[in-house]
């Protein structure tokens, strides 16, 4: 069941906070949100949520530098990762592969399309309404 699930959601911009968290909370997760990269790190490293799904621009760390910090110590190095990126922005499959990014999605996003990643990468099957 979706609600068992903790989700971080960091990002320095307030209205794809709000609307990332709504939608997941609409779908039961728990959402726990972070304004910049060292937020979410103390976040992750307190909370362990089952994924982050992270901005890539962000003040005190971006989103790779979270990622790599994250890697450094067991407790959270297997936290799964989506990557929110401006279009143009894109990163080569070795960078994603080595700080254990495991989905990028670009900017602009559709909320719903946000949300079959995140079901799929947690193993979630939603019934049909």
């Amino acid at each position: 069941m979706a609600d068992s699930k903790k989700i971080l959601v960091a990002d320095d911009e307030s209205h794809i906070l709000h609307v990332v968290s709504l939608k997941l909370t609409n779908a039961g997760y728990t959402v726990v949100t972070a304004s910049d990269g060292q937020e979410a790190f103390e976040l992750a490293s307190a909370q362990r949520p089952d994924l982050l799904i992270t901005d890539y621009h962000m003040p005190q760390l971006s989103g790779i530098e979270l990622c790599q910090k994250l890697r450094q110590y067991p407790a959270t190095t297997g936290i799964p990762t989506i990557m929110l990126t401006a279009r143009g922005y894109a990163l080569e499959p070795a960078d994603t592969e080595q700080n254990g990014i495991s989905r990028m999605l670009t900017k602009p996003f559709s909320p719903r399309q946000l949300l079959a990643a995140v079901n799929e990468m947690l193993g979630i099957v939603m019934q049909a309404a």
